[in-house]
């Protein structure tokens, strides 16, 4: 689904609850000041951050945007919404 995707994807959900599959990586929503490294230096890459249900990615996304960051997107609904939609989530277990 997410073959020829054109952003960054990050999962920002706490505690860890799997992730949908092509996540590039995995923040939470509350250590995002923490792990600069692992965001692009491009202050205008598109980022989508998500949660399980919305609240934690919200949260994250204006942390984002409060870094400076300026194509900053946050998934409706999050891995419910996913789910819902009939897609699957990875990891689950981990």
């Amino acid at each position: 689904m997410l073959e020829n995707k054109d952003f960054l994807l990050i999962n920002v959900h706490v505690p860890y609850a799997g992730e949908i599959e092509g996540t590039d990586v995995f923040i939470p929503f509350n250590e995002i000041e923490q792990n600069l490294d692992k965001l692009p230096a491009d202050m205008g890459a598109k980022l989508v951050v998500y949660c399980r249900s919305g609240g934690m990615s919200a949260i994250a996304a204006r942390t984002l945007v409060k870094l400076g960051y300026t194509n900053v997107w946050n998934l409706d609904r999050g891995m419910i919404g996913w789910e819902q939609a009939g897609y699957s989530l990875v990891n689950k277990s981990r």
